[in-house]
C-alpha cells in the first residue's frame, strides 16, 4: 500500500532527473511546514469569525486545480503508462476526498483525509517516486498535490477542529479495505501491481523488512490499524476530558463553588 507516482516520460534522455533530498526536494519540505503552520494559524484564526469556512473552499478549488491536470497529464501519450498513471493509488484518491472535505467539513471525509494523508501522502513526501525534475509539469503537479493533502488534513483537523473519532476511524480502516481487495483484484485480472499489492517493488524499499507477499501486505495492514488507532486516541481522551464536568477540586481552584 505504498504509494506509488508516474516517473516522467523516459524517452527524455537529456532531461534533467529529479535526486531525492536535492535542492528541488528541500525546498518542497520547507513550503510544506511553511504551510502547515500557516493554514493551522489560519484556521484557528477564522473557526469562529468564518463559520462557512470560505478559506476551505478556496483551498478545495486549488485542490481541484492541481490533481485534474495532472491526471489528464498522466493519459497524454507521452506520459501514459498503464503500470502507473492510472488514477486509483489512495493518494490519488486522497486528493479528490480532500477536495469534498474541504468543502463540506463531513468528519469521514474529514477523518479519511487525516488517515490517509499524515500516514501515506507523507511516504511520497519523504520518499518520492519521481523522476521529472524542477520545473516539469509533472515535477510541480505531483508535489502541489501531495502537499495540498497534507495541509488539507492539518488545516482540518488542528485548525478547524474537525479531530478523529472511534466512528471516523472504522470508516478509514473499511474504505483502505474495500480499496485493497478491489484494486488487488484489479492487479491479477489487468497485470498491473498497484499499492504493490501483488508484488514488492523491484527496488529496495521498507517492504524488504516485512518478508515475502503476502505476508508482507498484512504486516502493512496491522501496522496501519495500530498506527491509526494511536492516531485516535489523544483526540477521543481530549474529547472527553473537555466534556468531563469540572471535579470539587477543580472549582475550588478556579475560585467557584460546588455543588
Amino acid at each position: 500500500m505504498l504509494p506509488q507516482a508516474y516517473t516522467g516520460p523516459m524517452s527524455a534522455d537529456d532531461a534533467p532527473t529529479f535526486s531525492a533530498y536535492d535542492t528541488s526536494h528541500q525546498a518542497a519540505i520547507v513550503i510544506l511546514v511553511v504551510g502547515i503552520a500557516l493554514l493551522i494559524w489560519a484556521g484557528r484564526r477564522f473557526r469562529r469569525a468564518d463559520p462557512d469556512d470560505r478559506l476551505g473552499k478556496v483551498l478545495a478549488v486549488v485542490t481541484l486545480g492541481l490533481t485534474v491536470p495532472l491526471q489528464i497529464l498522466y493519459f497524454t501519450p507521452g506520459y501514459w503508462d498503464l503500470q502507473k498513471t492510472l488514477p486509483i493509488q489512495l493518494c490519488d484518491l486522497a486528493s479528490f476526498v480532500a477536495v469534498y472535505a474541504l468543502w463540506t467539513h463531513r468528519p469521514w471525509a474529514a477523518g479519511l483525509v487525516y488517515y490517509w494523508g499524515l500516514t501515506l501522502t507523507t511516504q511520497a513526501i519523504i520518499t518520492p517516486d519521481l523522476a521529472s525534475a524542477f520545473p516539469d509539469p509533472v515535477f510541480l503537479l505531483y508535489w502541489g498535490m501531495h502537499l495540498i493533502i497534507v495541509w488539507a488534513a492539518v488545516y482540518l483537523v488542528w485548525g478547524r477542529g474537525i479531530t478523529p473519532t472511534w466512528r471516523t476511524y472504522g470508516v478509514a480502516v473499511a474504505a483502505t479495505a474495500a480499496w485493497a481487495v478491489t484494486i488487488y483484484a484489479f492487479n491479477v485480472a489487468i497485470g498491473t501491481n498497484y499499492g504493490y499489492l501483488n508484488a514488492k517493488p523491484q527496488a529496495a524499499s521498507i517492504l524488504d523488512l516485512l518478508g515475502d507477499w503476502p505476508g508482507y501486505v498484512l504486516a502493512e495492514i496491522a501496522i496501519l490499524v495500530a498506527v491509526w488507532a494511536l492516531a485516535t486516541w489523544p483526540w477521543t481522551v481530549r474529547r472527553r476530558t473537555s466534556a468531563s464536568p469540572p471535579s470539587a477540586e477543580d472549582a475550588v481552584v478556579h475560585g467557584e463553588r460546588a455543588e
